[in-house]
């Protein structure tokens, strides 16, 4: 079902996510966008049941909402110190 080269979809999410904010998202939406790239993804792209594609989805909308944000959480903890 859900192949280890398809985790490379979380940086493309990631990516798009980004491309969202600099045109003008806020960024507090930004894990909204990325889970609905996920389930997008999930559905559209995986050969697989609607169940299962709203599943693996969800796992990498949220994979790549939870990268985004411990970044951006060291990246602010480096401009601190």
């Amino acid at each position: 079902m859900f192949e280890i080269y398809d985790v490379a979809v979380i940086p493309l999410i990631l990516g798009l996510v980004e491309l969202f904010k600099r045109g003008g998202l806020p960024a507090k939406y930004s894990p909204f966008v990325a889970v609905f790239f996920g389930l997008a993804f999930g559905v559209v792209y995986l050969d697989a049941t609607l169940k299962e594609g709203i599943i693996v989805g969800l796992m990498v909308g949220l994979s790549a909402s939870g990268l985004y944000s411990c970044t951006k959480n060291m990246i602010e903890k480096k401009s601190d110190e």
